[in-house]
């Protein structure tokens, strides 16, 4: 598989694979680890998921300025790794649950969060760039492609396992404190300690405390509180196997730092300068007008792919609750816990990957291929058709606040719980979607963007996806206010539009595309 590609590259996706492999341990978790330590809602919990999703982006433009400017690549990429490992250890020390300082201890975690996300962003785009000038050189040059399919498929890899480790070392810890997982229990712990248990919920939770615990429960509250911080310091160590993961990473990235390209030479001279520019002028023959052509069809495929980041991107946040809210966490005999869908998706994106670029390359030898726009509607259109599915699914579900100890209600019973296989149908349709939207969106960009913009299109890129991230929230907010069915269907409205509005652009961006 590596045949024929830079020495460099087997090292990258390593290191590239150990990382995200902590990035994901941690995503996977995110979203119940805020709502379990600190009992917050999933409106509040979707507002702290999304700017932190955001920020990843958003800081990997500054990353990449620092470097630009530094021309030390290696150095920052290494500075990220460093970095991210002291957020994982701030995520990763226990403290006390329930918190004895909700404000305090918030902001702690917000902290570490914010450190993570610098760290992300001093490694993540560093990284992919330093995976192109591997490419530079005229003998890599036709590889290009392949190498970065490669790169990309290792990224998955290290995130299709990250679920089950956080979910294991949660369990573990549980398991040493005589205790089981219950995906019901965080919720209606905080409920009982608030004082806003109903006498329904209070038999849930009786008969589920006395399930779980191997030593006789005497006591509801002692019970609470001691099921919540040992949950809870379950994940605190899980995030602990992100640091592991960061050191692991560090070790391949200096054993093999050798073998990583130098950026190329930065003219200093004022002669040089001028050769430069003179250079440019020569090269870049685009007039004004086909440059702003360019650079407006950009900004709207920007602004389509928004719709999708904020519907995609659900899969850590509301997807997450669903399968912990409304899911039956069992198949046959073998136990589920809500992390694990987080898997589903770089399962699929791994295994998908070569009939997706299969299918492209037979239709291309056919003269049928769409074009890269074209084929950006079609997966917002096989986006929208997941979240059918998750509507259609959802029929009949009890709105959330019903099933909300919180406000009052009581989690549902087993039975009426639906199939877990309507997530992992879902994932697998939004896979199929992604596929048809992220690599070949970058493709685009580095396409039609102008010779002069090619590094801020690039951010631009990465901008939208920070905007689409940011909106989350309001996925949460609906979550718990509307019916559940109609919270998918927003997803998928804004899936259908988007993907009308890239057939209303169709032709413009095709014939600017082919300029």
């Amino acid at each position: 598989m590596f045949k024929g590609h830079p020495r460099g590259l087997i090292a990258a996706a390593l290191a590239n694979m150990g990382e995200r492999y902590g990035f994901y341990t941690m995503m996977a978790i995110l979203s119940l680890f805020i709502t379990a330590k600190f009992g917050l809602d999933g409106a509040t919990t979707g507002v702290i998921y999304a700017t932190f999703y955001a920020l990843i982006y958003i800081l990997s433009l500054a990353g990449g300025v620092i470097a630009d400017k530094t021309r030390n690549y290696k150095g920052t990429i290494m500075a990220g790794i460093v970095v991210m490992a002291i957020g994982y250890l701030l995520m990763a020390i226990p403290s006390e649950t329930p918190v004895p300082n909700q404000t305090l201890f918030l902001i702690i975690t917000l902290f570490a969060l914010l450190v993570i996300a610098f760290g992300n962003g001093l490694f993540k785009g560093n990284l992919q760039a330093l995976v192109g000038q591997m490419y530079d050189n005229e003998a890599f040059g036709k590889l290009r492609d392949s190498g970065f399919s490669i790169f990309y498929m290792f990224i998955n890899v290290g995130a299709i396992f990250a679920p089950f480790t956080a979910v294991a070392v949660r369990n573990w810890w549980l398991r040493s404190n005589e205790l089981a997982y219950n995906a019901d229990l965080p919720g209606l712990c905080h409920s009982y300690l608030k004082g806003t248990i109903n006498p329904e919920a209070l038999a849930s939770f009786e008969k589920l405390a006395t399930k779980v615990s191997t030593t006789p429960v005497t006591n509801l509250e002692v019970f609470a509180r001691k099921y919540l911080d040992t949950f809870v310091s379950g994940f605190h160590f899980a995030f602990g196997v992100a640091i592991i993961a960061m050191l692991i990473s560090l070790v391949i990235y200096l054993v093999n730092k050798k073998y990583f390209p130098a950026p190329r030479k930065v003219l200093v001279t004022k002669e040089e300068e001028e050769a430069k520019s003179k250079l440019s002028a020569e090269e870049i023959k685009m007039g004004a007008k086909e440059v702003k052509q360019r650079m407006y069809a950009l900004f709207a495929v920007f602004g389509v792919v928004i719709f999708f980041w904020f519907s995609f991107h659900q899969n850590g946040l509301t997807l997450t609750f669903f399968a912990r809210d409304y899911t039956l966490l069992k198949i046959g005999n073998l136990d589920l816990s809500a992390e694990i869908f987080q898997s589903m998706n770089p399962f699929f994106v791994v295994f998908l990957t070569p009939v997706i670029v299969g299918l492209f390359g037979w239709l291309r030898a056919r003269g049928m291929e769409p074009s890269t726009p074209k084929k950006i509607a079609i997966g917002m259109f096989i986006a929208a058709m997941a979240f059918v599915v998750m509507a259609l699914g959802s029929l009949g579900l009890p709105d959330y606040q019903s099933i909300d100890p919180d406000m009052g209600g009581s989690p549902l019973m087993p039975a009426n719980r639906v199939s877990p296989f309507l997530l992992i149908g879902t994932y697998f349709i939004l896979t199929v979607a992604e596929l048809f939207i992220s690599p070949l969106g970058i493709s685009f960009v580095s396409k039609v963007s102008p010779p002069q913009y090619q590094g801020v299109m690039q951010g631009g890129w990465l901008g939208a996806t920070a905007l689409g991230n940011q909106l989350l929230f309001i996925g949460a907010i609906l979550y718990q206010n509307v019916p559940i069915w109609m919270t998918w269907s927003l997803f998928v409205a804004a899936c259908l539009m988007s993907m009308l509005t890239m057939i209303f652009m169709l032709r413009w961006l095709e014939r600017v595309s082919k300029d």
